[in-house]
């Protein structure tokens, strides 16, 4: 047993008592590391803020983003096309990062399942709008498709690879916040992300794109391969803006939420 009464895993022994004054007391500095039932039933200030930025830029990034093509003069290499949606989707990976991070992976899972709902429900209320009759005097139908009437081929794609890619990010960083005892965040991050994009681009753009018209394996692969590759540059790019995130949330939930006993399958939602 160590001097501070922390046990040999890092993790305070009365972490019940200590999360229950934290959240009484206001911001209590360093966090204290406590297993992730140990906040079971509390409240937390932000938890629910973040899920809702999780949740909308998710759907933003599918909607706004989704639907654009834009090009970019890069410097010796000349033009290049990229999904719009990009700039933004990444961000719903960051998040993801912090959700696990700092309340761990059950909350984080709880999330996941709720942007899975939200996407499903954007899907039926596109399919259900665009789909309607418009009214004669009314010209904007044909614009209004050309953005909400989706493939449903890519959209199973899409919200195929979100949930495995998501599950996968979260499991990764849970598990190697025990492995490093919660040092060197960005291996986490950084690590979390390759995999869960990975897995997100494996399943999306084959089940979207192969065997399509236009879309010759060379070329899906190409655009695979740089998609990937450009989620991942983003998220090393944002790993300052995650630490001070990080760093925020601790200190003002007053904990450092480790999954030592959690449940790991992806088919429950509670925490």
């Amino acid at each position: 047993m160590k001097q501070d009464g922390r046990r040999r895993d890092g993790l305070h022994p009365a972490a019940g008592a200590i999360v229950s004054r934290a959240m009484a007391e206001g911001d209590i500095g360093r966090p204290v590391a406590v297993e992730a039932g140990a906040l079971h039933g509390r409240p937390l200030r932000y938890f629910d803020f973040v899920m809702a930025a999780f949740v909308t830029i998710l759907l933003l990034s599918n909607v706004i983003g989704a639907g654009k093509r834009a090009v970019v003069d890069l410097p010796f290499i000349g033009p290049w096309p990229f999904g719009a949606g990009i700039l933004f989707f990444p961000v719903s990976y960051v998040l993801g990062d912090v959700l696990t991070e700092v309340y761990g992976y059950a909350r984080a899972r709880r999330c996941i399942w709720a942007g899975f709902c939200a996407m499903l429900f954007m899907v039926f209320m596109s399919w259900v709008v665009v789909a309607l009759p418009p009214d004669k005097g009314w010209t904007g139908q044909e614009a209004y498709e050309s953005v909400f009437g989706q493939v449903p081929r890519i959209v199973l794609a899409s919200i195929c690879a979100f949930w495995a890619g998501e599950f996968a990010n979260s499991l990764v960083l849970a598990k190697m916040k025990i492995l490093t005892r919660g040092r060197h965040l960005w291996t986490r991050t950084i690590g979390s992300t390759v995999v869960g994009q990975g897995v997100d681009s494996l399943i999306f753009y084959p089940l979207a794109f192969f065997g399509a018209p236009d879309w010759p394996a060379q070329a899906m692969l190409k655009v695979m391969a740089s998609q990937f590759i450009l989620k991942v540059s983003w998220e090393v790019l944002l790993t300052p803006a995650t630490y001070a995130v990080v760093g925020f949330l601790k200190r003002r939930e007053g904990v450092d939420v480790y999954d030592q006993h959690t449940n790991f399958t992806p088919f429950r939602t509670r925490v």
